[in-house]
């Protein structure tokens, strides 16, 4: 038994911050000083590093469980099945429900439960819960929602990524302009066809790299010290991501059955433009191969860093023909990878 996935959706906030929203704010570094250079080269340079023109924010009135909801019912709709008989929900994030203007996260109950119960499902066989694995967090779940599915215990599941990450940012940190707001998600279904997840890896390195993300204070000593936002440490990452990802992406791949020649797209956690094309390089010099022209969709210029909810988006929008000058069709054999929070690593092998 293989788990396919019969249907996908996702939800893009309609509240765009291009990058010049970002010219009056006032950035500090680490020790709380300003910058020697003014915002436009600031910005210059973040955009040149990142790929990242412009991001979205989710409507005051939404949180993350909202935005999870919208992307799932879209999903369902597309694979045309009754939500009743879902017998999975997993929904991945990193800080739960954030109102707008707060800084609390509220997972009580889950967000998985708050889908459930927007979707108006009555059947308590329908089990739902979240999963905390950084920005990996929504391979993770399809993983486990294959598990289910190759084991028995599941027919039908639906996995969503969903975070609004603009509300758990320092606006002193000029890394908060990575950040922005959505939600993506899958239907998952028992087949007897030899498509599907191949295989997958994941991993967790915590001795040294617990902490390269974490939540601190604000750069503004004035700001209250017991309000947290995410930090990270941004060089740490990237060459971590660097060596890490692409031998992940090749132990998944060997073991998938398939060819590095049958790889017709990766999928990749749209977290940084640079370091995914390096990720990328990486991974096919370690094939001893030049990196195919059109291999790697990107949708960070335009919709910045959504953490879990990258991939599932991506996903979304390339299976519906909503991305330029590329396409996904039947038998193709697809890479998804992320590194996130943790820190974590996963790779997926999937033919559609």
């Amino acid at each position: 038994m293989q788990a396919k996935i019969i249907g996908t959706g996702s939800y893009i906030p309609s509240e765009i911050q291009e990058n010049e929203s970002f010219l009056h704010h006032e950035f500090l570094d680490e020790k709380g000083a300003s910058y020697e250079h003014g915002n436009e080269v600031i910005i210059e340079k973040f955009q040149s590093i990142t790929g990242i023109q412009e991001r979205r924010y989710a409507p005051a009135q939404f949180k993350a469980s909202d935005l999870a909801f919208f992307a799932a019912e879209t999903a369902i709709g597309d694979a045309n099945i009754d939500p009743e008989i879902l017998d999975y929900i997993i929904v991945a994030h990193n800080f739960g429900d954030v109102e707008h203007g707060s800084h609390q996260s509220d997972m009580l109950p889950s967000l998985a439960s708050r889908v459930k119960h927007h979707l108006r499902i009555q059947n308590p066989k329908c089990v739902a819960y979240d999963v905390l694995f950084g920005c990996p967090g929504w391979i993770e779940g399809v993983i486990q929602a294959q598990a289910f599915i190759k084991s028995g215990m599941a027919k039908n599941c639906l996995v969503i990524g969903a975070e609004t990450l603009s509300r758990i940012v320092d606006k002193y940190d000029r890394d908060s302009m990575i950040y922005s707001d959505g939600a993506g998600a899958v239907v998952l279904s028992a087949t007897e066809e030899t498509t599907g997840v191949l295989h997958h890896e994941s991993a967790s390195y915590t001795f040294d790299e617990a902490y390269f993300l974490y939540n601190g204070s604000s750069y503004n000593k004035s700001v209250r010290p017991d309000i947290k936002y995410i930090k990270m440490y941004g060089r740490k990452i990237y060459e971590f991501a660097c060596k890490n990802v692409p031998t992940a992406m090749k132990d998944c791949l060997d073991k998938s059955g398939m060819g590095i020649d049958q790889v017709k797209k990766i999928l990749i956690h749209q977290a940084n433009e640079k370091m995914d094309e390096a990720i990328i390089k990486r991974f096919y010099k370690l094939y001893n191969l030049p990196v195919p022209e059109g291999i790697m969709p990107m949708i960070i210029n335009t919709l910045g860093n959504s953490s879990v909810a990258t991939i599932p988006t991506l996903l979304d929008l390339l299976m519906k023909g909503k991305i330029e000058n590329q396409s996904l069709h039947k038998g193709d054999v697809v890479i998804f990878a992320s590194v996130g929070a943790g820190m974590n690593i996963n790779a997926m092998v999937y033919q559609f």
